[in-house]
């Protein structure tokens, strides 16, 4: 990360910075796939790998842990839908199984961490109103 900038929270966990690099493996993948897929799968595996960091940086900003719990939960089921979508372009030979593997352990690795980020947001499930401040 640039130094010149402030480092927010969502910026420092592992997940994000995890799913940033899927995000950027995913989209160079994609380059490859055929011109008619432009606005079917390629567009569809770019958006949900692109709604699991921004879904993380959106819930960063909220203020109570139950909003927290709900934008993880969001990147949760998009980390999902990408295994959805890389098994359809497996059986589509567009990708090849080695490739296909390294997705879905990038993805084992980010789906684990989610689902942690998501208990520990619930558990403590406190709003700011709830705290003495």
């Amino acid at each position: 990360m640039d130094k010149r900038f402030y480092t927010y929270s969502f910026e420092k966990l592992e997940v994000w910075q995890e799913a940033r690099t899927l995000k950027k493996l995913l989209y160079k993948i994609t380059q490859d796939f055929p011109r008619e897929e432009i606005f079917g799968l390629t567009s569809q595996i770019r958006r949900s790998a692109a709604s699991i960091t921004a879904n993380l940086a959106e819930g960063a900003g909220r203020a109570s842990d139950k909003d927290k719990a709900y934008f993880t939960n969001i990147a949760y089921s998009s980390a999902l839908e990408i295994i959805d979508h890389t098994v359809t372009s497996f059986d589509l030979e567009y990708i090849t199984e080695a490739v296909y593997v390294e997705i879905r352990q990038k993805l084992d690795v980010i789906i684990n961490k989610l689902n942690s980020l998501y208990k520990h947001h619930y558990k403590r499930g406190k709003n700011l109103k709830d705290l003495d401040l």
